[in-house]
């Protein structure tokens, strides 16, 4: 039995961060499926209350955030690499940044009429964090290494199938669009949602890393 076994056998359950963790996997679901409702509702008002929607659960994320910065400040023993929890914890607030920069963007930029690539990111962004969320879950029981890694994979999955959606409408965009301020504004929406689902895709490389680490 290695060093690291030995004192993970001696260590209290955690009570902390793995909540934590949770509560911050749950709010991404939450916050994606805001930002889906509403490029899926042609309701210009509706639309707008689940934008705000979207922000409050962004600043909740960051409240999730803030707390497991402080608990990692005030606890010696941590259930894994102090490292990792910071960089785990900055990566999940990537994703809801970039889920509710992309809703921002669409109001201040007026962007009425949602395309359809714009669901289709939005969709692979709810799948992703849908499967970040499982794995996240499965972090109580780090020897359930195979949910883990499933989790990963699926995530990887998505990053790829939404590299292509945003590649082709991108290259639609300059085929077909001749306002230039039109151009921008789309491309700018669609960067940032595609961005979302690379955050996603940063979150399971960390924990593939932590697997590696502790299983």
């Amino acid at each position: 039995m290695s060093l690291n076994s030995i004192f993970q056998y001696f260590v209290p359950k955690d009570k902390k961060f793995f909540p934590l963790f949770e509560q911050a996997s749950t709010n991404l679901i939450d916050i994606a499926q805001a930002l889906h409702e509403a490029v899926n509702t042609d309701d210009i008002e509706q639309r707008k209350l689940l934008y705000k929607k979207v922000k409050d659960l962004e600043h909740k994320g960051d409240e999730i955030t803030h707390q497991i910065h402080l608990e990692l400040g005030k606890n010696f023993i941590t259930p894994f690499d102090r490292e990792d929890i910071h960089t785990l914890a900055s990566a999940l607030d990537d994703i809801a940044d970039y889920i509710f920069d992309s809703a921002n963007r669409m109001e201040l930029y007026h962007v009425d009429i949602i395309t359809e690539p714009i669901r289709e990111l939005a969709n692979l962004i709810v799948e992703a964090v849908t499967a970040l969320s499982k794995g996240m879950h499965e972090l109580r029981n780090l020897k359930n290494v195979r949910s883990i890694a499933d989790a990963c994979v699926r995530v990887n999955s998505v990053e790829n199938k939404a590299d292509y959606v945003y590649n082709k409408a991108i290259g639609d965009l300059f085929l077909y669009e001749k306002d230039a301020i039109t151009l921008i504004k789309y491309k700018e929406v669609l960067a940032t949602l595609e961005t979302a689902t690379d955050m996603c895709e940063d979150v399971a490389n960390v924990l593939e890393s932590i697997l590696v680490k502790n299983a």
